[in-house]
């Protein structure tokens, strides 16, 4: 099996981190608008959350930072969070909708 992409590895650790509301992890909820890397080793992710009031905001932005750091190779990790354009189901996948009975 060929080693993962450091790319890949990032969306895999994004596949670990839940919005406590919601049972699907952020990744596949469409939270995670871009993912840019730097050439110092560092990560930019841009995300947003599934309403601007959101009460876990700072336990998911933290949990997202906290485990991207963790992957070997990583340097610097910033989180910003966005809300242009605002999130709504339809940036959702196929697996979520079907895990949440949407489809």
């Amino acid at each position: 099996m060929s080693e993962l992409s450091l790319r890949d590895r990032i969306e895999e650790a994004l596949s670990t981190v839940y919005d406590p509301e919601i049972p699907v992890n952020i990744f596949e909820l469409g939270l995670i608008y871009k993912i840019q890397m730097m050439d110092n080793q560092g990560v930019h992710i841009y995300m947003t959350l599934t309403a601007p009031a959101c009460p876990a905001a700072g336990e998911i932005m933290t949990e997202v930072e906290t485990k991207v750091k963790a992957i070997p190779g990583i340097g610097e990790v910033e989180v910003r969070l966005t809300f242009d354009p605002p999130w709504d189901r339809d940036m959702m996948s196929e697996e979520a909708k079907l895990e949440l009975g949407w489809l």
